[in-house]
C-alpha cells in the first residue's frame, strides 16, 4: 500500500486525502470526463474507507450508475465515483496532488478516444463495452 496522499482543487477551498490502492494512474476516455475535465481524465484509484474531503464537496449523478464530485467554489474535478452502495470505488483526480510518480498504467473508453490523444506506453486499453461488462453494466447502461 501507497503512503498518504494530500491534495487540493484549484481554488484550495477543498482538501483532500487519501490512501492510493495501487501506485499508478489511469486514464478514461469517456464523452463524459472529456466534457468535465478537458481532456482524458487521469485518476488514481483511492483505497477503499481512505478518502477524506474537507470544503465546499458538490456531487451529481452523472449517470445510472456512477456520480462525480467536484470543488463547489472553482469547479476542479475532484473524483468520479461508482454509486452502488456495496463498491466503495472512488476514482480520484490526479491532478489534485502533486506529481507522485505514479506511471500510467490503464486507458479505458480507449475506442472513444480522439485521434489526436496518444498516451505512451505498454498498458492495458480498455473498450467501452470491456469497461461496463467489468463494472457489471451492460451495453445499453443498464445494470446488470
Amino acid at each position: 500500500m501507497s503512503a498518504e496522499l494530500k491534495g487540493r482543487c484549484m481554488c484550495g477551498a477543498v482538501s483532500v486525502t487519501m490512501v492510493p490502492a495501487k501506485a499508478e494512474l489511469n486514464a478514461c476516455h469517456c464523452g463524459m470526463c472529456r466534457r468535465w475535465t478537458g481532456s482524458a481524465f487521469l485518476e488514481i484509484d483511492a483505497d477503499p474507507g481512505t478518502l477524506k474531503a474537507e470544503g465546499p464537496v458538490r456531487v451529481f449523478k452523472s449517470s445510472d450508475w456512477a456520480e462525480r464530485a467536484n470543488c463547489g467554489t472553482c469547479g476542479s474535478p475532484l473524483w468520479y465515483r461508482l454509486s452502488d452502495p456495496s463498491a466503495e470505488f472512488y476514482a480520484v483526480s490526479a491532478g489534485l496532488f502533486d506529481d507522485t510518480g505514479f506511471p500510467l498504467t490503464r486507458e479505458i473508453y480507449i475506442d472513444r478516444k480522439p485521434g489526436g490523444f496518444a498516451y505512451a506506453g505498454d498498458h492495458p486499453r480498455i473498450t467501452e463495452q470491456e469497461f461496463l461488462a467489468s463494472i457489471g453494466v451492460d451495453v445499453e447502461g443498464d445494470a446488470s
